[in-house]
């Protein structure tokens, strides 16, 4: 799953501020007037909530007005989306998106908005992997192990999610397909709970985030069977990939900024270069990384493309994996 990136330079950076504060300057009204809301349409804690408070704090300082981040989780996050595509396209709303997002445009197709008509790209920005992790109860040690299990007895073992349509989802379903198993997706209202789940063994598997599977693998509460990246991730150096036993194989979770479509240009731009910015500093690629994340900065005109592109990926994997849009 190659992405292409763009890293814009602090110099280039510097360069473009002038035209984008005169533009603003010419634009009924002071922006912002009053404080940005970030909207995560997801729980608190996961990756797109820690990348939200990530920016929210240097956004802040940059714009000179409080940066809040709120969470509005429920609906596969259509709730919190379609809040912001029907929020005034003043940039004092926007939209903390992923890749659910992109695959909902194929599994959710009767929610109230469309993505690339009611929202606007704002910025890409970040990239993570997944590690495939399982109880001990369902004595597996490997991805070799739970494919032969899994065959063995089709249909009765089962895999948490954090919801309907999320990467960790998608990730389950493509493997499923991919390895030529049958597993049954068992959804719960966030991370938080399909881990908790895991960890009590009521659930013997699941996909999720590095950075929170790591500290139950080390633990020995939950066995860490492969990364779902092209190599292996340094997080987890120990574990080999998916793909080194079903080729091919690979899944993440991405994740970006939009806001509500007719969001004025200048204010767009504004955005974009200030998140670019701040992505593209090695302090925040030692952060991300140590979160198992990797900035990935794009042009306005890349993420609208990257876009496009993901919701044919994911329309792929959808039919592949045999999910009925509901």
């Amino acid at each position: 799953m190659p992405y292409r990136r763009l890293l814009l330079t602090a110099a280039g950076l510097t360069l473009a501020t002038p035209p984008l504060h005169c533009a603003l300057a010419q634009t009924p009204g002071a922006w912002p007037s009053r404080p940005i809301r970030i909207i995560v349409p997801f729980g608190l804690g996961g990756s797109a909530d820690v990348a939200a408070r990530f920016l929210a704090e240097p956004l802040s300082q940059a714009l000179g007005q409080p940066v809040v981040v709120e969470n509005w989780p429920g609906g596969g996050a259509v709730i919190g989306t379609d809040t912001v595509a029907k929020a005034p396209p003043d940039g004092h709303t926007l939209l903390l998106m992923s890749n659910t997002h992109t695959a909902n445009e194929t599994l959710i197709p009767a929610r109230p908005y469309v993505l690339l008509r009611d929202l606007a790209p704002v910025a890409a920005i970040n990239i993570a992997y997944h590690v495939l992790a399982a109880h001990p109860s369902l004595g597996v040690r490997s991805v070799a192990e739970l494919v032969a299990k899994a065959k063995a007895a089709p249909g009765r073992i089962d895999f948490a999610s954090s919801g309907p349509g999320t990467p960790y989802h998608i990730a389950g379903e493509v493997f499923r397909a991919m390895a030529g198993i049958e597993i049954n997706h068992i959804p719960f209202r966030g991370s938080n709970e399909a881990r908790t789940a895991l960890i009590a063994g009521q659930v013997p598997m699941m996909f999720d985030a590095i950075p929170t599977m790591r500290e139950q693998i080390t633990g020995g509460r939950v066995l860490g069977l492969a990364t779902t990246g092209p190599a292996r991730s340094p997080l987890l150096a120990d574990l080999p990939t998916v793909a080194d036993t079903v080729p091919g194989y690979e899944a993440s979770i991405w994740l970006g900024l939009m806001a509500p479509a007719g969001l004025p240009a200048p204010i767009r731009d504004r955005l974009h270069a200030e998140v670019t910015k701040l992505l593209t500093t090695p302090a925040s690629a030692e952060a991300m990384a140590r979160g198992g994340a990797q900035p990935m900065p794009m042009t306005l005109a890349e993420f609208g493309a990257f876009l496009e592109r993901d919701i044919e990926r994911q329309r792929a994997w959808i039919h592949m994996a045999g999910l009925l849009p509901g």
